[in-house]
């Protein structure tokens, strides 16, 4: 399995793009503003979307993606995600006012896209790669996602704050080789992560502390403006790892 980083930041602005990982050639993880960086063959061979929540950042691009390849494609898009998620998707994304209803274009019997719901730790088996829903805790349903190639495993934390129900799952992965959690804010801002179910820096050394594999660990979701700060308070938190700032296009085989 190869995972292809698209973008990976908090924001927008110069070369930043929100969250949006590209699996192999096929299955997207979140669909944020870094899908935009794709050409349309490459948007067309698409097959899956497995999305960890609602918010704009993570699922901004799937309207765009759907009505610009949907036509040149002879099966719907898959969009993964919690039965939760997926009814938000359906009353205030796809809902004809904001967006039109592609599970009903060019029409139900033949749609360009379709929902499938998952359930917390459902595997998805496509072709060998397994795709897991792990738990995440934040201000709306959310997941993030385990996925293991056979030989080694990815987990990317999705959006969340302080989570014991994560770990307790990370810390069964025997062939576990990278992890990547998210931390939204820099120390200063710490009441603003609690209030909106982020981490910090602070945060995350005390969440890192419950990690017991030896995995490689990449920071995403970083604030533009405030990259440095919060990668330099996270290096001095005595967390005891060589913790790593995700870049685009940064690619991981395993």
């Amino acid at each position: 399995m190869k995972l292809r980083i698209l973008g990976c930041s908090g924001g927008i602005g110069g070369n930043l793009h929100t969250t949006s990982f590209l699996l192999d050639h096929d299955i997207l993880i979140d669909a944020g503003t870094g899908v935009g960086e794709l050409s349309l063959t490459e948007l067309s061979v698409i097959d899956h979307v497995f999305i960890t929540h609602s918010h704009l950042d993570h699922i901004t691009s799937v309207p765009f993606m759907v009505d610009s390849v949907g036509f040149m494609r002879d099966r719907p898009l898959t969009v993964y995600a919690t039965n939760e998620t997926l009814e938000i998707l359906k009353q205030h994304i796809f809902n004809w006012k904001i967006w039109p209803d592609f599970t009903e274009i060019p029409n139900a019997h033949a749609p360009f896209m379709r929902y499938q719901a998952i359930e917390l730790g459902e595997a998805v088996t496509l072709q060998g790669r397994k795709i897991t829903a792990v738990p995440a805790n934040h201000v709306v349903p959310a997941v993030g996602y385990h996925l293991d190639s056979g030989n080694a495993s990815l987990v990317f934390s999705g959006d969340t704050t302080t989570n014991d129900a994560l770990w307790q799952v990370v810390n069964q992965i025997g062939n576990l080789r990278y992890l990547i959690i998210e931390t939204a804010f820099s120390n200063s801002e710490k009441e603003l992560a609690i209030l909106s179910k982020h981490l910090c820096p602070s945060l995350l050394v005390d969440e890192l502390k419950k990690l017991k594999r030896d995995a490689e660990v990449f920071i995403t979701h970083l604030k533009p403006g405030e990259l440095e700060l919060t990668m330099k308070q996270i290096e001095h938190g005595g967390h005891g790892r060589n913790v790593k700032m995700l870049m685009n296009n940064q690619e991981f085989e395993f």
